[in-house]
């Protein structure tokens, strides 16, 4: 494949990641991404000369970076959120007079009684 066959491919390739990643569509990032790697280690070997079209990718990349930061921080921030949520169906917070904390456990059941 010739250098501008490969930006090309990487460009559109870039883009749509862009729209996977606005879009959350995790399944189509992890798909995109061996098809990225192999267009990055053609580029590498080949040495584009294209200094502007090389700018342009860069930009897309570094753009694309800052989405896919933001996303993982928000899949960070779910999953300490349901976690959090867990362990308060587990037990429960308070304060005593003291200004202490403790926790009090709570036992839940979940079986269903039933009457005649």
């Amino acid at each position: 494949m010739s250098d501008e066959m490969n930006l090309d491919a990487l460009d559109e390739l870039l883009e749509a990641e862009r729209e996977a990643l606005l879009t959350g569509d995790l399944v189509k990032l992890t798909e995109m991404l061996p098809a990225k790697e192999a267009l990055m280690n053609a580029l590498n070997e080949e040495a584009p000369t294209d200094l502007p079209a090389l700018l342009e990718l860069d930009g897309k990349v570094r753009r694309n970076q800052l989405l896919l930061d933001g996303a993982l921080e928000g899949i960070r921030d779910v999953a300490k959120r349901m976690a959090d949520l867990r362990q308060m169906r587990g037990s429960l917070e308070t304060y005593g007079s003291d200004g202490k904390k403790h926790n009090i456990d709570v036992a839940t059941d979940h079986s269903v009684e039933r009457r005649a």
